[in-house]
């Protein structure tokens, strides 16, 4: 009894969730814009350090919170019945903000490194980041292939579902590994004089490292709702589900 009590008010409705998480997403994209205009001298686009504020905005907002509704779109108790046409839209059309963001994101920091002659693609975080960019391409050509081209075979759907599923997931954590590892690499490479060193922990390292716990924050559980089985639709992809209207 005491172990049905404790899952019962563990048992949180999805909507409450939704909208803390939606709340959470929010505030994550506010405190990166913040970082960069209050400590990083805030936005332009003239191929300076202001320019490349716009990568950790974007990135942020496109791989991270865009891409981590698109991921629970199937988790809203109004698509476990009725036409999936609609939600398929809605979690592509997202999935698809989330990479024009990513893409912009890319070309504000490239255009940085490029004006300030700066070597592109040389550590962990660019490599982490460029892998994640081309699965998450990947994946979104596969999944618009298998599930909104009305001439895909139902076989096709059911032997791709799962493999969709698990990148869907993985492309979500590799993305907060990313945003996690560049605020880490951008807090080195500013932090260095004497006074505001990083081993120091100066204020912008504490909201940076805050910023980047509550990433991961975000990544784990939208990673925990996708796994819940109480909030996973009720019908399978079986055969029934060759429907598209």
């Amino acid at each position: 009894r005491c172990h049905q009590r404790s899952v019962a008010m563990l048992d949180i409705p999805f909507p409450s969730f939704c909208a803390f998480l939606g709340s959470l997403g929010v505030l994550i994209v506010a405190l990166v814009g913040t970082w960069c205009q209050h400590w990083r001298g805030g936005f332009s686009l003239d191929g300076g350090s202001r320019t490349f504020n716009w990568h950790p905005v974007l990135m942020v907002a496109g791989l991270v919170v865009l891409y981590g509704a698109a991921a629970l779109v199937y988790r809203i108790p109004n698509t476990w019945s009725g036409p999936k046409l609609p939600w398929k839209l809605l979690h592509g059309g997202l999935a698809l903000g989330a990479f024009v963001l990513t893409v912009l994101g890319l070309a504000a920091v490239f255009r940085f490194h490029n004006s300030n002659g700066t070597p592109n693609m040389y550590s962990l975080h660019s490599w982490m980041g460029l892998a994640t960019v081309l699965l998450f391409s990947c994946q979104w050509a596969a999944g618009f292939g298998a599930f909104l081209l009305p001439w895909a075979p139902a076989w096709l759907r059911q032997l791709y579902k799962p493999i969709h599923v698990f990148f869907g997931s993985s492309i979500l954590m590799l993305s907060v590994a990313s945003c996690v590892s560049g605020i880490n690499e951008k807090l080195f490479f500013s932090l260095k004089n004497g006074t505001t060193q990083y081993k120091l922990l100066p204020a912008e390292a504490v909201f940076a490292n805050s910023l980047g716990m509550l990433i991961l924050l975000f990544g784990v559980l939208v990673v925990g709702a996708l796994a819940r089985p109480s909030w996973k639709r009720l019908d399978s992809d079986s055969l029934d589900s060759r429907q598209v209207l």
